[in-house]
């Protein structure tokens, strides 16, 4: 599916100026407070009428201003996912999912109650109430009364701000689930450069209302000059990888991918398995000559592709390692005194401890998979 965004709107003194395309699985709107990604989704989800634009999402036309095309929000066939899960705390759990479908005609429901309640782990809830459950647990009921919406298209608002780490890691499974095993695209808006790098595919930077940078992920990722200055130490690459092996006297598990070999903690993973690992660029080191007597497992050679420098005192050093990239943060004064340049052989050096549980995911989460395969395969 594609989505297709050209807007302007003002609220009071701000003034919201964007233009999207994407055909992503899980499109993230991405930057600091008051850079417009609320807005932007609350336009998407019909709850603002924007002063000029259109939205066209899956060839179907929601706004177009010229054209005087409005379609109000209960048509829009769109799942909201808000940062609080806003559940009915005198419903239960199959109640509150249930509810979801009302909001679909008879006729375009695609949203089965069985396979929402396998993709989400959720059978052993169903007859509790919203107050005794966790927050992570009351936002997988969220996600699961949109999917029984039916929808074309699912908006999450910063649905993990409000949970700690604990719930995070328990709840972001569930949502690469979503989006690697249904066909219904997501835009997810959040502040943290961790949950983008690892759940999006497609990744939209806004500062000031408008489109600093969009892209795939992948890509806008190791883009350090283009995130805000505030984050651009969490900024890095995300390597597709897979399991290779493990060492469980060690607690260690071993990943390959073009690039090369690395060995990872805290990943609880079979050989074959899938992986995303997310390397920040300050977590790297960069060598001249391949290094000897570290504690650092991880050592990858590979050719400088190029080096960005700009007023503050730091150079951002991008390594192609057979074809796939690793991004490093070093100073100038590093840079110079090594003699880095594009072109010269170095090695990329990257310790086992920085790949803990919100850099590395393995892309199957050990989940029980959907009996019904209705969510699977949603409208085409």
């Amino acid at each position: 599916m594609s989505l297709s965004v050209a807007l302007r709107h003002r609220l009071g003194d701000f003034r919201l100026d964007v233009a999207i395309e994407s055909n992503g699985r899980l499109t993230a709107l991405f930057g600091p407070s008051g850079s417009g990604k609320t807005s932007l989704v609350n336009l998407l989800g019909g709850l603002l009428r924007p002063d000029e634009g259109r939205i066209v999402a899956d060839s179907r036309v929601l706004v177009d201003t010229k054209a005087g095309i409005f379609v109000p929000k209960h048509k829009r066939r769109i799942g909201y996912v808000f940062q609080d899960a806003r559940l009915f705390p005198h419903m239960t759990v199959s109640q509150n999912l249930l509810y979801g479908r009302f909001f679909a005609p008879t006729t375009e429901r695609y949203g089965d109650l069985d396979g929402v309640v396998a993709l989400l782990g959720i059978g052993h809830l169903l007859d509790r109430k919203p107050g005794s459950l966790s927050g992570g647990e009351k936002q997988r009921i969220a996600i699961g009364r949109a999917l029984m919406a039916s929808p074309r298209l699912i908006l999450m608002d910063e649905p993990l701000a409000s949970l700690d780490d604990n719930r995070k890691a328990e709840i972001m499974p569930y949502i690469e689930r979503l989006r690697d095993e249904t066909k219904i695209p997501i835009v997810y808006v959040s502040h943290s450069l961790g949950e983008v790098a690892r759940l999006a595919t497609d990744m939209v930077v806004l500062d000031s209302g408008k489109v600093v940078v969009a892209g795939q992920a992948s890509d806008v990722l190791r883009r350090l000059d283009l995130l805000p200055a505030d984050e651009r130490g969490e900024g890095g690459v995300v390597l597709d990888m897979r399991v290779s092996g493990r060492d469980d006297a060690f607690g260690m598990t071993t990943l390959v991918s073009s690039a090369g070999e690395i060995q990872v903690t805290g990943l609880d993973a079979e050989p074959g398995t899938a992986a995303r690992v997310r390397i920040r660029a300050r977590d790297v080191i960069v060598a001249a000559e391949r290094p000897t007597g570290l504690s650092a497992l991880n050592i990858l050679p590979g050719t400088i592709a190029s080096i960005r420098t700009g007023a503050d005192p730091f150079a951002d050093v991008l390594i192609d390692c057979n074809g796939q990239h690793i991004a490093a943060r070093i100073t100038r004064q590093s840079s110079e005194a090594l003699g880095l340049r594009p072109g010269l052989p170095v090695f990329a050096i990257i310790k086992s401890v920085t790949f803990d549980r919100a850099n590395t995911a393995s892309v199957a989460a050990g989940h029980p998979q959907p009996q019904d395969k209705t969510i699977n395969e949603k409208v085409e």
